[in-house]
């Protein structure tokens, strides 16, 4: 599977324009799938549904099935987080994994950067950042610039970058 991330500062657009490039990509007739990862605490399930009781009983592993969907809960209680590797392997195949964070990680990257938000750029210390967008002319960024508020674009850039990698 091919691996294509969006990294930024909270808050600067990185679900907002992932919501745009999805569409954008499977309408190219590509299979998309996303991680997203945190930094902050959160729970799919609601105090006191069976689900959330089972977990709070002690379960590892809680899957939720239904006629829509389905979703795995996994307790790491206390466990490290798991790697971006091992939660890729969890993945069914598709034509590309999209990541929103992952600021770190080795995969090739678009930074959202917003001057406004008053946060420093992430591409000067970041070697997998591959170009970034923006709302606004970066005159100091070698990289290229794409225009944070144009999906099609942006998902060209995306699918010409992972052709040539």
């Amino acid at each position: 599977m091919k691996v294509f991330g969006i990294a930024g500062w909270s808050g600067s657009g990185k679900t907002t324009l992932l919501e745009k490039l999805i569409p954008e990509i499977t309408a190219r007739g590509l299979s998309v799938s996303v991680i997203k990862h945190t930094h902050h605490d959160f729970d799919i399930d609601k105090p006191g549904k069976d689900s959330w009781r089972h977990r709070e009983a002690g379960a590892s592993q809680v899957l939720l099935l239904g006629s829509q969907r389905w979703a795995l809960m996994h307790e790491l209680r206390g466990r490290p987080e798991p790697t971006l590797e091992e939660q890729l392997s969890l993945l069914q195949t598709v034509d590309l994994v999209l990541i929103e964070g992952y600021k770190a990680s080795a995969v090739p990257k678009i930074e959202i950067h917003r001057p406004a938000h008053g946060k420093p750029p992430l591409w000067p210390d970041n070697d997998s950042v591959v170009a970034v967008a923006s709302d606004v002319e970066l005159a100091d960024c070698p990289l290229p610039l794409l225009p944070l508020n144009e999906p099609a674009a942006v998902a060209e850039f995306i699918l010409a970058h992972l052709e040539s990698a």
